[in-house]
């Protein structure tokens, strides 16, 4: 989600060519309630009322529960405005339900600002949310958990303190290093961390989901920006993730979750007025389904206000990926 220090200096006129070439996918927006029950079912993007971006997404007990960030940088500011988190549902991929936000960066009393990406991951019955803030007294950001017996919350944080500060990667020379949280839980009941930003790290989570169990490693990927997301597929794990700038998501795939991993390519090209770019993957029903972000609504300039699309996911017969098609349509009702 962050932008490297030179790409922090990218000029105005840049985001303009890039909106001019990128934005034909733009929509207009639509003024909705600010919490809807629902939402209708108009395609891409999928949330239209506010501004989402940094989707993960998984499954419990048949109902998807979608988390975004939440974009609100007044109009023509060039900036990430960003103090909490959203959650919507649904049972179908189509009819999204807003529930109230379970979770603001004010909620982590050592953060400082910032909620940007996270994930949300079940285990023996509570939910864990692992998020991207700012660190109030350590130089950069940081990744917190919050915990909740619900997966719509309300989350309280689990620690008191930082998961992962940039003291605990000091190889780094940028402050932004430590982000984009991504969990995997194998089946052996071994969960994993992957987060970073030029960096790709990971390490073992203990059975407790708030303390990391061993050391943190470093996961050597090709053009590796940001965005780890680890899937599974039968034998094959999946790590997708964020790469160049402006950013496509590619991957690698590798048989075991510590590697090594097989670069593999292009997965989803430059989404339409966004320099970023945030996947999430997913099976639900049968059907598997790429969740990005792009600028589609976007008519107050730049690139630091987002929203949520999913298409399909398809793989080759190899098990390789297909590259993704973006669209305006969206998919179907699930049944």
């Amino acid at each position: 989600m962050s932008l490297n220090s030179h790409k922090k200096e990218i000029s105005l006129f840049r985001y303009a060519v890039l909106a001019g070439i990128l934005g034909t996918m733009a929509l207009p927006f639509t003024a909705m309630a600010q919490n809807p029950a629902s939402t209708a079912p108009t395609g891409n993007p999928i949330i239209k009322q506010k501004y989402t971006a940094d989707p993960a997404a998984f499954v419990h007990k048949g109902t998807v529960y979608l988390y975004t960030g939440h974009d609100e940088a007044p109009a023509r500011q060039e900036r990430y405005v960003m103090h909490d988190w959203l959650v919507f549902s649904s049972t179908d991929m189509v009819n999204w339900t807003e529930h109230p936000s379970p979770l603001a960066v004010k909620d982590f009393t050592w953060a400082k600002d910032d909620a940007w990406a996270s994930q949300v991951i079940e285990r023996n019955g509570k939910f864990y949310w692992y998020a991207a803030v700012e660190h109030a007294t350590i130089n950069g950001k940081a990744i917190g958990v919050a915990v909740s017996d619900s997966p719509t919350g309300p989350f309280k944080d689990a620690r008191g303190s930082a998961l992962i500060s940039s003291d605990m990667t000091p190889d780094d020379k940028i402050s932004w290093a430590d982000i984009d949280p991504s969990v995997w839980i194998d089946e052996k009941g071994q969960a994993y961390l992957f987060w970073g930003n030029t960096t790709c790290y990971y390490a073992k989570l203990k059975p407790n989901m708030t303390e990391l169990d061993g050391p943190i490693n470093k996961v050597p990927l090709p053009n590796f920006t940001e965005a780890p997301w680890v899937h599974k597929r039968g034998d094959w794990y999946y790590l997708s993730y964020a790469s160049g700038f402006p950013e496509k998501i590619v991957y690698a795939m590798s048989r075991k979750i510590e590697g090594p991993w097989e670069y593999k390519g292009i997965l989803n090209e430059i989404a339409g007025n966004s320099n970023t770019n945030h996947q999430s993957i997913i099976d639900f029903k049968g059907q598997s389904y790429f969740i990005y972000h792009n600028g589609a609504i976007n008519t107050d300039g730049g690139s630091f206000r987002r929203s949520v699309c999913i298409d399909y996911l398809y793989y080759n017969k190899d098990g390789t990926l297909k590259r993704v098609v973006m669209t305006t349509e969206g998919v179907k009702p699930a049944k």
